[in-house]
């Protein structure tokens, strides 16, 4: 007698990429569904002669080809030379001898019922924006939602996402960070309550539903391979994401063949701009949704900042701002260049107040130190440029400490100054940058920020 087919391995396989070994089913049932043709395997990587007795590799899972990010070595399974790529390794290693596998059979069908909770209204500017992206999705072309910090962009993509749903069709929304990704859950599963939702970045673990939207880093997309009829990639100007060719390789593998990446950012590059405009449509909003400007950063020197917090003591006008915001409640961030000058500046904070924590992306209680402060547990944070983006706290205060610093590049200042004012209830704050020294990407932020609140953004 067969086995009855297991509707979860589909479910769990349609749209990915899988390394065979690390499958979550029984190797058994994996056989069977190989051999009756259902689930196809493919070589992990793929390599042919090249010049010079040189071998050129082709990682199938990342689509990765740099000859740098390969590595080759003596294997004891294969007993032979075998490669393997560097690229997508903290994704489970791919070498010559992996198989990968793909779901070949019948495509689940996803329901068309579903329900939109967001009571919400958008604003003229939000709503065009809205239609534009709901046209370029009905054509199948690119958009990108070029809109200043706090403009309301995830509320502009429920319509077109929503309209996506109801045809029974499969989205992703991606970001390069995790936080940002934490940050949309639980809005997603509030707007769309009857919808299967898959959140993915390390650590979490993936569910066997079929799910219909998903939630996912950039990275989680090295697994999949035509599996989404459209992609919106949330703050697609950040790092890693734009600096890594296969990441954004991995994106455009990741939709269907034919259809759409969609881009949404405060800050894109000029390289994104530039091919959005040949290729597909940009929609423009200067003005955040409740109507007041962004705020525009002070400048304060903080002269030898670095070798007073070494010698253990926190120069005078950071003490002074971080105590006003304690005595009027405010919750607060103050963003660091470099971990080490950070964990050093922590105790001399908490000296202040106890409660003050630091976070940066590999901190093992950064998802709970951030929650804390949203629960008002904390006070502040220290924090990287890791909290730039994603993150909306009411009535949030911000400081950097050492603006001068490379790693505060425009787009990173015009972010970190965005978690400011986002609430209605509280729509102005204190954003401040200490330094060292001004520099041209200072001005050009406090320039660009004045410039939008005047209403204009250049394209």
């Amino acid at each position: 007698m067969t086995k009855p087919f297991n509707p979860a391995i589909r479910d769990f396989l349609d749209g990915r990429i899988w390394l065979r070994m690390h499958t979550p089913f029984p190797r058994e049932e994996i056989n069977a569904l190989i051999h009756s043709g259902q689930i196809e395997t493919i070589k992990g990587i793929e390599s042919k002669p090249a010049f010079f007795n040189q071998k050129r590799h082709f990682c199938n899972r990342c689509e990765n080809d740099d000859p740098t990010r390969f590595t080759t070595f003596n294997c004891a399974k294969c007993e032979g030379p075998c490669t393997y790529c560097r690229q997508c390794l903290k994704m489970g290693r791919v070498s010559s001898c992996t198989e990968l596998i793909v779901w070949n059979g019948k495509k689940p069908e996803y329901p068309t019922d579903h329900t939109i909770a967001w009571q919400g209204t958008l604003t003229p500017h939000q709503q065009k924006a809205s239609d534009e992206l709901t046209e370029s999705q009905r054509k199948s072309v690119s958009h990108l939602i070029y809109a200043v910090c706090g403009s309301g962009k995830t509320e502009i993509l429920f319509l077109p996402i929503h309209k996506l749903l109801i045809e029974g069709k499969r989205v992703c929304i991606a970001a390069p960070r995790v936080d940002v990704i934490l940050e949309l859950e639980p809005r997603l599963r509030a707007a769309f309550p009857d919808t299967k939702i898959e959140a993915l970045y390390g650590g979490a673990k993936p569910t066997m539903e079929a799910s219909q939207l998903v939630l996912a880093t950039t990275h989680q997309l090295y697994r999949f391979r035509h599996a989404f009829d459209a992609v919106f990639v949330d703050e697609a100007d950040a790092f890693p994401y734009k600096a890594d060719a296969t990441l954004q390789k991995a994106v455009k593998k990741a939709v269907k063949r034919g259809s759409p990446v969609h881009y949404v950012t405060a800050t894109p590059s000029d390289q994104l701009l530039s091919e959005i405009k040949r290729t597909g449509f940009v929609s423009i909003i200067n003005r955040r949704y409740h109507g007041h400007p962004l705020p525009v950063p002070t400048y304060t020197p903080l002269w030898n900042y670095e070798k007073q917090i070494r010698k253990g003591k926190l120069p005078e006008k950071l003490v002074k701002w971080t105590e006003q915001r304690l005595v009027r409640n405010e919750p607060f961030l103050i963003f660091f260049h470099h971990i080490g000058l950070m964990e050093e500046a922590e105790p001399l904070f908490q000296q202040i107040d106890s409660r003050i924590r630091s976070v940066h992306a590999s901190h093992p209680d950064r998802k709970e130190h951030v929650q804390a402060l949203r629960n008002k547990e904390l006070p502040g944070l220290l924090t990287t440029t890791i909290l730039e983006r994603g993150i909306t706290i009411p009535n949030v205060q911000v400081a950097v400490v050492g603006a001068e610093q490379q790693i505060f590049d425009k787009g990173a200042l015009i972010q970190i100054g965005g978690r400011v004012g986002r609430s209605a209830d509280f729509p102005s704050g204190d954003f401040i940058l200490f330094h060292n020294g001004i520099t041209y990407a200072m001005d050009e932020a406090k320039a660009e920020i004045q410039k939008l609140n005047k209403g204009g953004i250049h394209t």
